[in-house]
């Protein structure tokens, strides 16, 4: 009779598993457990809100009443078209100004894209105020210019107020995507292109932008979403082009006539709204789905002539005008004022006033929230593009799939789901500063998934495969190979996700209290109670406190573009 010896385990392989379970199977459930609890769960919530009547009984008149309705209608029509309005003003003065930055040794570089950066890392409705300050109806610029020219040239508010004010806002986030893909243009495809005759802007229609198509659809979504989310311009300079982001707080917030069921009714037929963009973007991006890497990088050259200065120009002068309302509200915020009215004289009573309304407070949650949220957000998304792309099965392509949803559905919809669900024991959470770290992290997670994604896909396994064959248990080849190969493509993805996360607000106003009140939140109450100085100060150090983290961000990562 022949004795069979079994072979003890490995140390490495016995790490390797959890109650018997492979580590990675064991990830997989415990990230599908929390998207689960803290999205699902709360959207199902929002579903339920929305087809029940007071009495609890199921209904479809929540949305028999918005379709009914032209008004209603109305408000979703005008944030589509505000939006795709936006995205196409952002594309046209953003993908020229990649250009220049990426083909152009320009004097001052880093400056631009500091200054592209922070005027898209303002609160959400910052810009707005401040251009209701400098082009309203007694706007300064509004009074020299009236004085200067033989016509009216209108206000900020309305349609052509929103597009101005958020295509300044958010065409930086086009430049930095089209850094990195224009990047990738080899040099050897368009010295080629010039000697089959396709020069100056053909070769860059015909050649450039049809080789960045993917990053340009990535990058016209990005924007189409945070445009179409926005609550905080609209509801401003708006007036009576009315959108439905403002509608759903005026639904679930507002002074008169709250009714949270039409409000989530609302905030449903708006998922569906940007799902149908997602899905439309997503069919063109496999359509010219390609992937590009410079062999021979393009070198940049020196501006010269009426060219140079032309692009000089339009550079220094685009920034200017993005920068400019936050240098003008960092101005006002030193000027003496009487509630709206400012006055001759400067001061620092705007500031000693903050410091009694909540300022510390503010200046400590913003940072804290942001700490927290990205920290958690880094971790979960390198943990979930290792498991989609070298662990894909189904479930990991459910789950990537899960962490997307919030890249598509407007905040508000969020918020009113988290207090949904979480209002009530055994997880009553509304009015603790977990569920605003909850709301950060699950509405911005998405950005710094899909450039962990992306950049895992284009890094060998035969490194982690070595550390393994070496001894290396699973979890510590991941941690101690892979994870700092993807540093840099996490960190350029986390950039984005730190922008979003200091200047929420369509979630965030659902979800505070005073306790949990951010810089964000404190300029927009005091804007709210005409306290135009209080919130001028408050603004000013948002928009300091934004660029010194930008300043830490780029000394440690010197990252100027992102991986999608």
């Amino acid at each position: 009779m022949t004795t069979m010896m079994t072979m003890p385990e490995p140390k490495a392989a016995r790490r390797s598993k959890i109650l018997g379970m492979d580590v990675w199977t064991a990830v997989s459930l415990g990230l599908l457990l929390l998207f689960g609890m803290f999205l699902l769960y709360p959207l199902f919530g929002v579903l339920k809100e929305s087809v029940v009547d007071g009495d609890g009984g199921f209904t479809f008149a929540n949305f028999i009443r918005f379709f009914a309705n032209d008004y209603y209608v109305g408000t979703i029509r005008n944030s589509f078209v505000v939006s795709l309005a936006v995205t196409v003003v952002s594309l046209a003065i953003g993908v020229p100004f990649s250009y220049f930055y990426t083909y152009y040794r320009l004097r001052g570089s880093k400056l631009l894209f500091v200054g592209a950066v922070l005027s898209c890392m303002s609160a959400p409705f910052i810009g707005a105020y401040a251009w209701i300050l400098l082009l309203g109806r007694n706007g300064v610029a509004t009074r020299l210019l009236e004085t200067v020219l033989p016509f009216k040239i209108g206000s900020i508010y309305g349609f052509g107020g929103i597009v101005l004010v958020l295509s300044l806002k958010l065409f930086p986030l086009v430049s930095v995507y089209m850094n990195a893909a224009f990047r990738s243009v080899d040099r050897s495809l368009l010295e080629a292109a010039s000697l089959m005759g396709s020069t100056g802007l053909k070769r860059i229609w015909q050649v450039m932008i049809r080789l960045t198509v993917p990053t340009l659809l990535a990058a016209s979504l990005l924007v189409f979403m945070r445009a179409f989310a926005d609550f905080g311009t609209p509801m401003l300079i708006g007036e009576g082009y009315r959108t439905f982001t403002v509608e759903i707080y005026n639904q679930y917030l507002g002074e008169v006539g709250q009714n949270h069921n039409f409000a989530a009714a609302i905030g449903i037929v708006g998922i569906i709204v940007t799902a149908a963009v997602f899905l439309l973007q997503k069919y063109g991006a496999n359509r010219f789905s390609f992937s590009l890497k410079a062999g021979s990088p393009i070198q940049k050259k020196r501006p010269r002539g009426i060219g140079g200065v032309l692009i000089y120009g339009y550079m220094y002068v685009l920034i200017a005008l993005a920068m400019l309302p936050q240098l003008y509200i960092v101005y006002l915020s030193f000027r003496n004022n009487n509630q709206a009215i400012f006055l001759p004289g400067y001061s620092l009573d705007n500031y000693r006033m903050a410091m009694g309304r909540l300022l510390g407070r503010s200046v400590y949650n913003t940072i804290w929230f942001a700490v927290v949220a990205l920290a958690i957000i880094i971790v979960l998304s390198v943990l979930l593009a290792y498991l989609v792309v070298r662990r894909a099965n189904a479930a990991n392509s459910f789950l990537d799939t899960v962490s997307m949803l919030p890249y598509i559905m407007p905040g508000a919809v969020i918020g009113i789901g988290l207090v949904i669900a979480f209002n009530s024991p055994p997880l009553a959470l509304t009015g603790t500063m977990t569920i605003i770290v909850i709301m950060l992290v699950v509405r911005r997670m998405p950005y710094t998934i899909r450039s962990a994604t992306a950049t895992l896909m284009h890094l060998p396994i035969s490194m982690e495969e070595a550390a393994r064959s070496l001894g290396a248990s699973k979890l510590k080849a991941f941690w101690r190979i892979t994870v700092p190969m993807m540093a840099a493509g996490v960190a350029s993805g986390a950039v984005l996700s730190f922008v979003a996360i200091v200047t929420e607000m369509s979630a965030g106003i659902i979800l505070y209290n005073n306790r949990t009140i951010t810089l964000t939140m404190s300029a927009y109450v005091a804007i709210t109670r005409g306290s135009y100085g209080l919130a001028c100060a408050f603004s000013a150090i948002l928009t300091v406190l934004t660029a010194v983290l930008l300043a830490i961000y780029l000394r440690f990562t010197r990252e100027e573009d992102v991986r999608m």
